[in-house]
């Protein structure tokens, strides 16, 4: 009888091990502690529940090719991301996301559980981050924003190198636009709102720009700009004057209707916004005010007062609108305009030089 009973108990025993092989998919020592783990878990609800703080200040975090879970765990910690390296690997290995963590870039904050942090650090592919160009930038104002968004894992100047005088820049770009050779690619960098992908480098942002850029041109801006012997990067030199001068976007045909009348008459354009870029920052401020003394003073070929013609090249990155009215000016008898008086960003236009002063304010 007892050898019947311990047959039975190995027949048994054989079953129960069979049967867990193959619940555990073949892996029965990882199956039981993993259930171990899920049991442990069950009573700390509340501290994957809790965050470190309400700081939803976003920090870069970074998972590295080969990073396993202890390594990822130990790194939140040091960047005061969660507050037990245990119970984060403890919870990914059973919620089975130990072996979904994704090498990549991140943007995690301390307002952020455990479950949100593993889950988040499942797809790096949908970690994106805003970023903003306003219309009539120049460069140096891109690159200040690069240095205080927390998002970017380089330096403006790391972006300058990229864009300014001198960089290589693609070449079908150059060939599209007209690009002299040396000079940058101010005029653009095209303003708009962006969803950029954590993982961004220097030229990866310069080449969303560019493909922006072009993707707002229409075949009717660059054919009706070769009609007038004009390259893209003249349209755009006198675009981002348009930029400049215009509060509103209904004056930017006007505007470009009064350069456009100066250029074909060989008069100089004497635009404000030119002497500005030659001047350069002051105090921090890339459009500071001048005076009357720098219309002839700032020896420059970028100040229009002394120098025919349009600028070496744009002196500011402008929307499609500016871009526009430089290749679809208003038909006007227009060489003047200057600012209203009522102070709300609108001008008075003029034909003649007398019109002009005629419309100075009291």
């Amino acid at each position: 009888m007892l050898v019947f009973m311990f047959i039975a108990l190995v027949l048994l025993a054989g079953v129960g091990i069979a049967g867990l092989f193959v619940v555990s998919g073949g892996r029965p020592v990882d199956f039981v502690q993993t259930t171990l783990i899920r049991l442990a878990l069950t009573g700390r609800d509340a501290d994957l529940a809790r965050t470190i703080s309400a700081d939803a200040t976003p920090i870069r975090f970074e998972v590295q090719s080969g990073d396993v879970p202890r390594t990822i765990s130990n790194r939140l910690l040091d960047a005061n991301l969660i507050a037990d390296a245990d119970l984060f690997v403890d919870y990914v290995r059973a919620n089975d996301l130990d072996v979904q963590l994704e090498a990549g870039v991140y943007f995690l904050t301390r307002a952020m559980t455990i479950p949100q942090i593993a889950v988040s650090l499942t797809d790096s592919r949908s970690s994106q981050f805003p970023f903003r160009i306003l219309e009539g930038w120049r460069m140096e104002e891109v690159a200040a924003i690069i240095d205080t968004n927390p998002y970017f894992g380089f330096t403006g100047a790391d972006f300058l190198n990229l864009v300014g005088r001198g960089a290589v820049v693609p070449s079908d770009f150059a060939t599209l636009v007209g690009l002299p050779p040396g000079v940058s690619l101010e005029g653009f960098l095209y303003p708009d709102t962006y969803q950029i992908p954590a993982q961004v480098t220097p030229e990866m942002l310069r080449d969303i720009l560019l493909d922006t850029f072009e993707q707002n041109l229409t075949p009717e801006i660059i054919a009706s700009a070769a009609q007038q012997n004009l390259t893209l990067f003249e349209a755009v030199s006198l675009a981002s004057i348009i930029q400049r001068e215009a509060v509103h976007d209904d004056e930017h045909g006007r505007i470009s209707s009064v350069y456009r009348n100066r250029l074909r008459d060989g008069m100089k354009l004497d635009a404000d916004p030119t002497v500005q870029y030659a001047i350069g920052a002051v105090n921090g401020n890339w459009w500071s005010q001048i005076t009357q003394a720098d219309y002839t003073g700032v020896i420059s070929p970028y100040n229009t007062y002394l120098n025919t013609g349009l600028p070496p090249s744009p002196i500011a990155n402008p929307g499609i609108s500016a871009i526009r009215a430089a290749v679809f000016p208003e038909t006007t008898p227009f060489f003047y305009f200057r600012a209203r008086c009522e102070a709300d960003g609108y001008h008075n236009f003029a034909r003649t030089f007398e019109e002009h002063v005629a419309n100075g304010c009291p």
